[in-house]
């Protein structure tokens, strides 16, 4: 039997994605609403319990207001949004996060899926602070570029929209926004509290996203003095750490030393229309520094391929079902 899915708000950028994924699954059966009453409280109250499993990719207070009409015992929830993720009651939606969180993931009933930057962020950090190689009272520091679809239809219209100018997408030019910003100036982002909590940090993280002019992939970087941190770990040792995490995972890998020590640039868009997530470890070895870097797509397995893995969890199913093309090789 397939398992009855509905996706409150699918016409946004995750969910039109999500919906691209699961739509020609035998396994998956869609619930939709007509655009007519798409919006309707009651027909969107009958949609979310008479589904199996509910996939939210709403603003954070309407995530909320949808969560609270769920009232039927056996549908399941995963809230693309920010609403949840440090939420009670709601497990963290990165199943390589931890030895058996998949097995969370599996069995749980409200799922949170991780925001794209945070994704990239705990991948690199929470296995070292596990291992005490990186104090969780470290004041760490996390640079990051996105292509602007990780902004949603704000930015994408800012970007491809015909009053753009000459420059929008589709007239032959380059994107109509900015070739590259930085923003959250106030040294604030909504993705903050779930790297902090999810990676066990003891304090915040100096985070610094910047957005550029290409459509989606990113770059997630954390530069470690290692010569200064206790102990002072080796670039091979955080390299064995990571790789001893993410040893056996289909989505997660991570880049042998000699191949980082052979790359000269590292660009964004290398995993676009995957849910693959590769790590790496760039090292001077004389200065005693390592520079960590997470490459991945921000509609991939930073929200539409990190939504079907998780669901695929907790139906029971394969979890690469409908993500074949992004199998990585096992670390």
């Amino acid at each position: 039997m397939s398992a009855r899915v509905f996706i409150d708000g699918e016409a946004g950028t995750t969910g039109l994605q999500i919906r691209e994924r699961l739509s020609a699954r035998a396994d998956i059966e869609l619930i939709r609403l007509a655009d007519a009453v798409r919006k309707d409280p009651a027909a969107r109250e009958e949609a979310l319990n008479a589904a199996d499993l509910v996939i939210l990719c709403l603003p954070d207070a309407a995530a909320r207001e949808a969560a609270g009409m769920v009232t039927s015992p056996t549908t399941r929830i995963i809230d693309c949004s920010t609403a949840h993720r440090t939420a009670p009651g709601w497990v963290y939606g990165f199943p390589e996060l931890a030895p058996g969180h998949d097995r969370a993931v599996a069995e749980a009933a409200r799922v949170s899926n991780p925001g794209c930057y945070s994704t990239g962020a705990i991948a690199l950090v929470a296995p070292l602070v596990a291992r005490g190689l990186l104090p969780a009272d470290w004041p760490l520091t996390i640079n990051a570029v996105s292509g602007y679809t990780g902004g949603g239809k704000g930015l994408i219209k800012r970007y491809e929209a015909p009053e753009a100018g000459d420059n929008a997408a589709g007239s032959g030019g380059a994107p109509g926004g900015p070739p590259y910003y930085l923003y959250a100036l106030g040294l604030t982002h909504k993705h903050l509290p779930e790297v902090e909590a999810r990676a066990n940090l003891a304090r915040p993280p100096l985070f610094v996203p910047s957005v550029a002019n290409y459509r989606q992939g990113m770059l997630v970087s954390v530069p470690l003095p290692l010569s200064d941190l206790p102990g002072s770990p080796s670039a091979s040792a955080i390299h064995a750490a990571l790789a001893e995490h993410y040893r056996g995972q289909i989505f997660v890998s991570v880049a042998d030393p000699a191949e980082a020590d052979a790359m000269v640039e590292l660009e964004p868009e290398a995993l676009n229309g995957t849910n693959r997530l590769r790590l790496y470890v760039f090292a001077n070895h004389e200065a005693g520094q390592a520079l960590l870097v997470a490459q991945l797509d921000n509609l991939g397995k930073g929200a539409s391929g990190a939504a079907v893995q998780n669901l695929n969890l907790m139906l029971g199913l394969d979890p690469a079902a409908g993500l074949g093309e992004g199998l990585a090789a096992a670390a």
